[in-house]
């Protein structure tokens, strides 16, 4: 009989979650509104450090919110890390507009802020700057957005922050969430706090703030019959999913903690295996280890990833391979990029290893032991 399954990034539960529920229930405030729902939002801009936030379905729809904002054109191009998951650009094609895909740099694998300052400059250039840039902090590390900032205002284009995967990272001293002009967040059953499903746009600006929560209530107009001056959405998060929210965030501190610790455990045994590598923790921030993520050198450890993923499949590991970068990938076949070969050799040799705040050292250990029997060492102890 085989071992219980070890999920990659599993939902932990504080213990609270069902008396949140019960409380809800009972003063039947089910709707997409009501006071845990305004405390979500207040905990987390508190949290995070902005003026306002509005909470929503899902970050994909916090992304989208703040591209309608924009107004995009047909055609309109947005630059956007290339090494993330789908829903960092497909809002950007709901709006007809059209992603440009930037290389990550090895040092963080987050956006590449020399790329995007050749690419802004070559964009003015031609006189058609982009109308916003997506930068996403992949794996929970934020990226350099000093840089990146820098490079925008240059040029008068805001930054959008894809923070889904790095609530409880910093950048400097500043909380992941507060980097941008708007930034996102998710609550996905696998992120680092979960209300099943969920997200957050956060911004210091106010304009945007009304704008989006006005959009995601189906845009209803202020007057007491339903009147419509522009198209809205379905966007907002209920009530119900808030208050599982707010008992999860007042436990991320310590879900960071475990996380970073599952990191150097793995760091201090898989990492220090002939031609692994640990994802670097950039000198700029403190990455929250969403997910610990390590690159293998085949010839030298003896497999490759794709192999020992496999091999831990065979044990009931869940592990996966780190994103397949954006223009690879055969729905963006025609958008423009900027390099891709960093990000190209990061999915080529990078896995993501079990990384849950509620993971045990005994799971752990199997993960290590499973990776390990792998390689070329593991096999001659064997």
């Amino acid at each position: 009989m085989s071992q219980p399954r070890i999920y990659l990034s599993p939902p932990h539960q504080t213990g609270h979650e069902l008396d949140a529920v019960r409380g809800v229930l009972d003063s039947n405030w089910l709707a997409p509104v009501g006071p845990d729902l305004n405390r979500f939002e207040e905990q987390l801009a508190d949290r995070v450090g902005v003026a306002g936030v509005v909470a929503v379905s899902s970050g994909t729809a916090a992304l989208h919110l703040a591209l309608r904002h924009l107004e995009l054109m047909p055609g309109d191009e947005v630059l956007c890390s290339t090494l993330t998951f789908c829903a960092s650009a497909n809002p950007i094609v709901y709006e007809g507009g059209k992603p440009v895909f930037i290389d990550a740099e090895p040092g963080s694998w987050n956006l590449d802020p020399e790329l995007v300052r050749d690419e802004l400059k070559a964009c003015a250039a031609r006189n058609r700057l982009p109308r916003a840039i997506v930068a996403v902090d992949v794996l929970g590390q934020c990226a350099d957005f000093d840089a990146i900032n820098e490079a925008a205002a240059e040029y008068g284009v805001p930054v959008i922050e894809d923070a889904a995967e790095s609530l409880g990272a910093d950048y400097r001293g500043r909380p992941a969430g507060s980097l941008g002009w708007a930034s996102l967040l998710s609550f996905n059953g696998n992120k680092m706090i979960s209300t099943s499903g969920g997200g957050a746009l956060c911004s210091n600006d106010e304009t945007l703030l009304a704008h989006a929560r006005k959009l995601a209530t189906q845009a209803k107009e202020p007057v007491a019959w339903y009147e419509h001056n522009e198209v809205g959405f379905n966007y907002r998060m209920s009530n119900l999913l808030a208050a599982i929210g707010c008992c999860q965030l007042g436990e991320l501190d310590r879900y960071v903690e475990r996380r970073r610790e599952n990191c150097r455990h793995y760091a201090e045994t898989i990492g220090q295996l002939p031609s692994v590598t640990m994802m670097p923790e950039a000198a700029y921030g403190r990455a929250c280890r969403w997910l610990t993520a390590i690159t293998i050198d085949a010839e030298e450890f003896g497999a490759d990833c794709e192999q020992v993923r496999l091999r831990l499949e065979e044990l009931n590991i869940e592990s996966r391979r780190v994103w397949k970068p954006l223009h690879q990938q055969p729905v963006y076949a025609g958008c423009r990029s900027r390099g891709g070969a960093v990000a190209d050799r990061l999915f080529a040799t990078g896995l993501c290893l079990p990384s849950g705040s509620a993971l045990t050292a005994e799971e752990r250990q199997r993960v290590i032991d499973g990776v390990t029997s792998m390689s070329r060492v593991g096999r001659r102890a064997a």
